[in-house]
């Protein structure tokens, strides 16, 4: 083994026994109690489809094997008390009164746990005078990696609450209300606007099956995933170039979409007509102050047209993935890393070096995934070249200076679910 492949660093993936297992022994350690049973959700990749989905688009994501496992007993006197092993060993729990939960409280990971029990709450889903939890949480799932912790944390949570205070079943439609409570949790306690995408595919992804989400419809189907079968793998390639989506780069591009579909009287873009009319009107009528207004005009018309490419293309995609049509899915890849790039601009140094150096070394297509402004790309290979592939990008960051990546192997994997 060579020096450069010796360096590289595999995410594992827990089983559900093993993780469950290390979800109670923290609760134990920290509660000196025993958990009443552990969830467990998982994260997610994004095969096409970026930075749509709150425009009303479409996409095209499965659940990965990684999950965030949550160890979890019910209260009596109104609190939550929440721990993660994402601080370390020693790290101490927050604490915080249910009725103190709400919209910027309380801050950091725990907001999103807390999050998704306030908002079934909200909606009616939870009692209002429930008893609380105590929450231990271990994970498999990168943090800061773009392959969405946050919503496999919410999720994770989300489900143990509706289960252990609810005595109806959690059927399809529970799990779709489940959605929008974590939705609310990552868009009104932590303050991100994400989309919907991540949430709702920790919630209903199936073994072997890519998930394709029409937000204009609000409608999903599964696509069977097979990679494996023809012969490729799926590698993931966690940049360690940590985003947030909380930072407000995410809102700002988010802000252009939702400012011009407002301005035209819709709901979302994709039920604009003629969009890229609105949106050099609205480019006028909403210029910065101390932007030049041919720059801020340019600006939001890609935008703009990244939203309607990449619907194009997902719909083009989710057609080569049932067809078998790998090559065409990859240069579909391709195109759209080369739109997040140059008109959404939510890339990096770091992921276009592992992009270009993936298609380099005999990948078939590859492109950032998720939010951007740094986590991780995605790159379909031959079974064969994975190795080869991976070394090549190691090689390659270490040359450019850049902190050592991650890989992972990507399997469409279940939803969240109770694990113990």
């Amino acid at each position: 083994m060579s020096g450069a492949e010796s360096e590289t660093v595999h995410v594992p993936a827990r089983d559900d026994a093993t993780g469950a297992a290390d979800a109670t022994a923290l609760f134990r350690r920290v509660f000196d109690a025993e958990p009443a049973g552990v969830w467990s959700a998982p994260g997610r990749v994004n095969l096409i489809g970026e930075h749509v989905d709150y425009a009303g688009g479409i996409c095209l994501p499965f659940a990965l094997a990684q999950r965030t496992f949550a160890a979890v007993a019910p209260r009596e006197d109104g609190m939550l008390r929440l721990v993660s092993d994402f601080g370390g060993a020693d790290a101490e729990p927050v604490q915080i009164a249910l009725s103190d939960v709400g919209p910027g409280s309380p801050e950091g990971w725990s907001g999103y746990a807390a999050g998704a029990i306030w908002a079934q709450q909200e909606a009616g889903d939870l009692p209002s005078d429930l008893g609380g939890f105590d929450i231990a949480i271990t994970s498999d799932v990168p943090v800061g990696g773009g392959l969405s912790s946050s919503a496999a944390l919410e999720c994770s949570v989300a489900l143990a609450a509706r289960e252990l205070a609810s005595t109806e079943e959690v059927d399809e439609d529970a799990r779709r209300r489940l959605v929008s409570a974590c939705m609310r949790a990552e868009n009104e306690v932590v303050g991100a606007a994400t989309g919907g995408l991540d949430q709702r595919i920790a919630l209903l992804g199936q073994p072997g099956y890519a998930l394709a989400i029409d937000f204009g419809e609000d409608t999903d189907e599964q696509v069977a995933c097979d990679l494996g079968a023809a012969g490729l793998e799926l590698l993931v390639i966690d940049t360690r170039a940590a985003h947030s989506l909380a930072d407000g780069q995410y809102a700002s591009r988010r802000g252009v979409i939702d400012g011009v579909a407002a301005a035209a009287g819709a709901n979302v873009l994709r039920e604009v007509a003629d969009p890229l009319q609105h949106a050099e009107k609205w480019a006028a009528e909403s210029t910065p102050d101390g932007v030049d207004q041919a720059t801020w005009a340019d600006t939001v018309r890609r935008r703009v047209g990244h939203v309607l490419s990449e619907n194009e293309r997902t719909t083009a995609a989710i057609a080569q993935l049932r067809a078998g049509d790998f090559e065409a899915f990859g240069r579909s890849m391709c195109a759209s890393h080369a739109s997040l790039r140059d008109d959404y601009e939510v890339s990096c140094a770091e992921l276009d070096l592992a992009v270009d150096t993936a298609m380099e070394h005999g990948a078939i297509g590859a492109r950032m995934t998720g939010g951007g402004f740094g986590g991780s790309a995605i790159a379909l290979v031959r079974s064969e070249d994975e190795a080869k592939v991976a070394r090549a990008i190691a090689d390659a960051f270490a040359k450019a200076g850049f902190t050592a990546p991650a890989f992972l192997a990507a399997t469409p994997s279940a939803g969240a679910r109770r694990v113990a």
